[in-house]
């Protein structure tokens, strides 16, 4: 005989001989019954498989323990680990992850956050990458509470979690100087995220500081391929580079494989490579990738702790935080 999908707690109190009242007192941490009443619930429960509707408990209280990730690129290794961080703290905080995947442009994002919206999502983080700001206006106006990572939404009511990256940009020119290098470059997607485009600026303005200039090359999308392409277009120049550094490490690995495989160049011998976000393969042998490591676990810390803490916090919250530089063989003296 198959079970039945949905089980009510009136049926548990009729089967274990108990007030209704009973069977919610047994399930409410804290609340007063008899152990002898307790166990009759409980042993009528796993008799029954009736499981506690915490959704519609939380309703009851004008909350559904519903967060929705809003997503671009999802995909890519940091952005999965991101996701894992941010998910693994929403599940021991008690909270229900819904993920929305906003690559797309024909309408299903928007009709996917309203949908959210209707199940009563308390609130939203809104990862790096270029959701439209008109996403960040539709969360706030129905009242969520929102987390923006990487991004330069200016808002009054979420918590910003950004990360230092003019200091990133001015820490590798100053590397790329110390291992000789003068004809600097920067290897960017088109994609004109917040965080992109703050790492090219800071590396173009510490460059200069350093009394050198940068070329900046973008293409395509933000990933292995686009970093293939750049750098064919910036090893072919007669002014080629000496040292490039990559906005993410994916471009990286993309470029450091053209340059070797393509031009037969030799790593960190003729051209230094930095990237940035310290994914898994930029550790592997065949690249040892420089890189900044993004601190996802305390990226997830921050949002999580924000969201589900005292809701009379200050309208507009801001949290700056550090990338520290992994030394490996990609550039001379590391």
């Amino acid at each position: 005989m198959s079970q039945k999908l949905f089980v009510s707690a009136q049926e548990v109190a009729e089967k274990a001989g108990v007030s209704r009242s009973a069977v919610s007192r047994t399930f409410t941490s804290g609340a007063s019954v008899s152990p002898k009443t307790r166990q009759k619930v409980l042993d009528a429960a796993e008799a029954l498989g009736y499981h506690v509707n915490h959704l519609a408990r939380g309703l009851m209280r004008n909350e559904s323990g519903i967060v929705c990730l809003i997503v671009s690129e999802i995909g890519t290794p940091y952005r999965s680990s991101l996701i894992r961080a941010l998910t693994q703290q929403l599940q021991n905080s008690g909270k229900i992850s819904m993920l929305i995947n906003t690559d797309r442009s024909d309408g299903s994002v928007d009709l996917a956050l309203r949908q959210a919206i209707r199940y009563r999502a308390d609130a939203s983080i809104i990862l790096s990458g270029l959701p439209d700001k008109s996403i960040t206006d539709l969360c706030l106006k129905n009242g969520q509470r929102l987390v923006l990572i990487n991004r330069d939404d200016d808002r009054e009511g979420p918590l910003s979690i950004n990360l230092d990256d003019a200091d990133a940009a001015a820490r590798v020119a100053t590397a790329f100087v110390r291992a000789g290098c003068r004809k600097l470059a920067f290897a960017n997607s088109q994609a004109g995220t917040p965080s992109l485009m703050a790492r090219e600026r800071g590396f173009v303005a510490a460059a200069k500081a350093l009394g050198l200039d940068v070329i900046v090359e973008r293409f395509g999308h933000t990933g292995y391929e686009s970093g293939r392409v750049v750098a064919q277009q910036l090893l072919t120049r007669k002014d080629r580079p000496d040292a490039v550094f990559c906005a993410t490490d994916l471009l990286a690995c993309g470029f450091m494989d053209a340059a070797r495989h393509q031009f037969s160049m030799s790593i960190p011998d003729q051209i230094c490579v930095a990237g940035f976000d310290d994914i898994e393969q930029a550790a592997w042998s065949s690249y040892q990738l420089t890189t900044f490591a993004q601190p996802v676990d305390m990226i997830a810390r921050e949002a999580v702790s924000w969201l589900v803490g005292d809701s009379a916090q200050p309208e507009h919250h801001s949290v700056r935080l550090h990338a520290d530089l992994v030394w490996r063989s990609s550039i001379r003296g590391g």
